[in-house]
């Protein structure tokens, strides 16, 4: 996928030796987006590479530069942890080689040539020995890896057997998960994970330890109010809100919102167990 090496020296030596230690947080992610990956972050997107959260959630309007963030924060980390790898999962190879390529722009800002690791075919290999993958939205070919990152794009629309198989991938490094995306109606893992609500057994439980960030289209510099009052009178209500306003529609065919039954579940209320006939 990629051409050699640059054969400039390892760019970031000099630093190290300033900050001392190695490791993900050696160089401040936002500090590095903008002044090594020439990354113009806007406040919200600052925020979320300055967290130091284990795992995150972004519901975020069409163009707001999720990909983007996602692409400098999976350089950050390959960049200054030597020997780690970072997962990127998308619905479809096509994205997945769409944010290698986001990366690999940002890599030649660092003077590092793209290649890939000769294995895997959407994949970055950094000259500390730390890679970038990207892999397609299955989960048969989403298996066998140890991850320090995984990043999921339009999380949304990656299918839940895939977001079963990558987590423990995470388990042995203790490593980081942050998914991003537009909404995509009320189901699925990217919905429960944003309102908080996890299967355990035979009930609800709530999700406390994400980092929650909503930034819809009204709240992007980079998006002229005209535009999205053009884009308003021009869609159906329902898809404006989902595409832009980071609303999750129902499909229309449900009697009552998802939401609204979860919240009438009460699991102190022992489980009815009715007989069959006998």
């Amino acid at each position: 996928m990629w051409d050699t090496f640059d054969a400039s020296p390892w760019p970031t030596a000099k630093r190290r030796d300033k900050v001392g230690a190695t490791g993900p947080d050696l160089i401040d992610a936002g500090d590095f987006a903008v002044t090594r990956l020439g990354f113009a972050a806007d406040a919200k997107q600052m925020e979320v590479l300055r967290s130091t959260a284990k795992r995150g959630i972004l519901n975020c309007s069409r163009q707001w530069g999720k990909s983007t963030l996602a692409a400098a924060k999976a350089v950050h980390r390959a960049f200054m942890s030597p020997g780690c790898l970072v997962l990127v999962a998308s619905p479809t190879e096509r994205q997945s080689a769409e944010f290698l390529r986001k990366a690999a722009g940002m890599a030649r800002r660092l003077r590092i040539r793209p290649r890939g690791d000769g294995d895997n075919a959407i994949s970055l290999l950094f000259p500390n020995g730390s890679r970038i993958i990207g892999l397609p939205g299955t989960q048969e070919t989403s298996r066998g890896f140890t991850a320090s990152l995984i990043l999921m794009d339009e999380a949304s629309r990656v299918r839940d057997d895939v977001y079963d198989a990558l987590r423990p991938m995470l388990a042995v490094e203790n490593g980081d998960l942050w998914m991003m995306s537009t909404p995509a109606g009320q189901r699925g893992f990217f919905y429960d994970t944003w309102v908080g609500n996890t299967w355990m057994g035979n009930t609800w439980m709530r999700n406390q330890d994400w980092f929650r960030m909503s930034v819809k289209a009204t709240e992007c510099p980079r998006i002229a109010a005209d535009f999205l009052e053009g884009e308003r009178a021009g869609m159906v209500a329902s898809v404006f809100e989902q595409e832009y306003m980071c609303c999750f529609q129902g499909d229309g065919r449900e009697y009552f919102e998802r939401q609204l039954v979860l919240d009438a579940v009460d699991s102190s209320i022992p489980e009815l167990e009715i007989d069959g006939p006998g």
